[in-house]
């Protein structure tokens, strides 16, 4: 599959404002609640939009863990893909820059919003 993903570089300095700002622990946790984040949006994205890759590099056990066969099942939910089709790993970052893009935004408009407040609000909107 892949053994490491990269974001975009633009996407390098939001990880390391966003893991500082919320404090929700290592670089990777942000990345897997972007990657999360976009794909509860209804909104497919098309991998012609995807990003460069000159950004903050994850190793696939870093980035995935353990859950790794969860991710691909979403990724492969939300687009009709059998679980080895080549394009997940590139789904995947497409999305985790995505997600990173509109955490960014929500706490760039909301300053005092702090991690946990942010988890317990996306929570909500999961169970709304």
């Amino acid at each position: 599959m892949f053994s490491s993903l990269k974001t975009s570089e633009a996407n390098k300095t939001r990880i390391t404002e966003l893991t500082s700002k919320l404090s929700l622990g290592a670089e990777n946790a942000i990345a897997r609640i972007a990657l999360g984040h976009s794909l509860a949006q209804s909104k497919k994205l098309d991998l012609k939009n995807i990003a460069d890759a000159k950004g903050k590099e994850y190793s696939k056990r870093i980035l995935l863990g353990e859950h790794e066969a969860y991710y691909t099942a979403l990724i492969c939910q939300k687009y009709q893909l059998y679980k080895t089709d080549k394009d997940i790993p590139k789904y995947l970052k497409l999305h985790i820059d995505h997600g990173l893009e509109l955490i960014h935004s929500s706490i760039s408009s909301n300053p005092n919003l702090d991690g946990i407040d942010f988890l317990i609000s996306e929570v909500s909107l999961g169970l709304g």
